[in-house]
């Protein structure tokens, strides 16, 4: 008698991997920073709109597996990046032994993007959704903006109603009003999208992650191309040392002038007052006081500026660097992308 012995494969095991998204100057980058304290063992892909990143900046004094996908959306232009990007992350992690490099995988996407391809590529694509596990997709939102945001933007729409979790930001900021009216709005756009608050990114996980959900709908035909969503960002990088005090008059002049068509606003800046960077962040008819940042081995003492505005940007181009008075020492001075 012949006994044939049959060989059963062992399980692949998932990698989970969270899904950041939220509009520009929601706060994303500040709940990731919170998040990594509480993950430290992540890898993080970040998308930025604008082709000079900044986001990667405010996550230096982590230490973790990070990439980065600039000068689009995770939506349209650089959506085809992301599963090469996924693979070689998990190859990495598959060729690491018993020394993995990372847990779990957190993807950030850019403030004007639409979750739903990143959704696709996780889910669609049979290699990536063997390996890769869904944790959820978590969606900050202004208290103070959001129902300008949903007012005027169908991205922001999206964001929302793509989301397991539903982060309100900036609630110190706001009154019982504008906290109340958009908590109406996020249950009517995704009723069964958990609602939490979160002030300066601070929250806990047990808060933050709602149960996995056992179902969830995708589309069965392909994604076609998203239509152009009207934003335009341009960059700056300033070879020589900036002065805070006097940068500062001038930005908030440049808020006040193109009001809410300035979406977004951020940058690195060396004053020689300090001996290590600043994070410079605005949005919408905000600025906001600038972060200390530690210093680095490998900083440049270029100072990055990025504007993201919904409309032309070449006025404000030339503004910016009129007020600026060193047009001259600009490197690389104008950087400009259109989604």
């Amino acid at each position: 008698m012949t006994f044939t012995m049959k060989h059963t494969p062992k399980p692949i095991h998932r990698i989970t991997v969270l899904v950041l998204t939220g509009f520009l100057g929601s706060g994303k980058t500040t709940l990731l920073n919170n998040l990594l304290r509480q993950l430290p063992r992540s890898a993080v892909i970040i998308n930025e709109f604008g082709a000079t990143p900044i986001d990667q900046q405010l996550l230096r004094e982590h230490n973790i597996p990070l990439s980065t996908l600039s000068g689009g959306c995770l939506c349209c232009e650089v959506r085809d990046a992301l599963a090469p990007v996924l693979k070689n992350l998990r190859m990495a992690w598959d060729n690491a032994g018993d020394h993995k490099p990372f847990d779990r995988i957190i993807i950030e996407t850019s403030g004007v993007a639409n979750p739903e391809p990143v959704l696709d590529v996780l889910l669609g694509q049979n290699w990536l959704s063997t390996r890769y596990s869904l944790q959820g997709v978590f969606a900050t939102l202004s208290a103070v903006q959001g129902s300008l945001n949903l007012a005027r933007f169908p991205d922001a729409h999206a964001q929302i109603a793509w989301a397991d979790t539903v982060v309100i930001t900036h609630t110190d900021l706001a009154d019982v009003e504008q906290i109340q009216l958009l908590e109406k709005q996020i249950k009517r756009l995704s009723p069964t999208a958990h609602q939490v608050f979160a002030v300066n990114g601070q929250i806990a996980l047990d808060r933050l992650m709602p149960p996995v959900p056992k179902f969830r709908l995708l589309r069965t035909e392909a994604i076609a191309d998203l239509p152009d969503h009207g934003f335009n960002s341009m960059a700056l990088q300033i070879g020589q040392p900036l002065s805070w005090l006097k940068l500062e008059s001038i930005l908030t002049a440049l808020i006040n002038t193109y009001g809410e068509n300035l979406v977004r606003l951020k940058g690195l800046v060396f004053d020689p007052e300090f001996d290590h960077p600043l994070l410079v962040q605005g949005s919408t008819g905000i600025l906001h006081p600038p972060a200390h940042l530690p210093a680095r081995a490998s900083d440049d003492f270029i100072s990055r500026l990025v504007f993201i505005i919904a409309g032309p940007v070449n006025d404000l181009a030339n503004d910016v660097m009129q007020q600026l008075e060193i047009s001259s020492n600009i490197t690389d001075p104008l950087e400009l992308n259109h989604v």
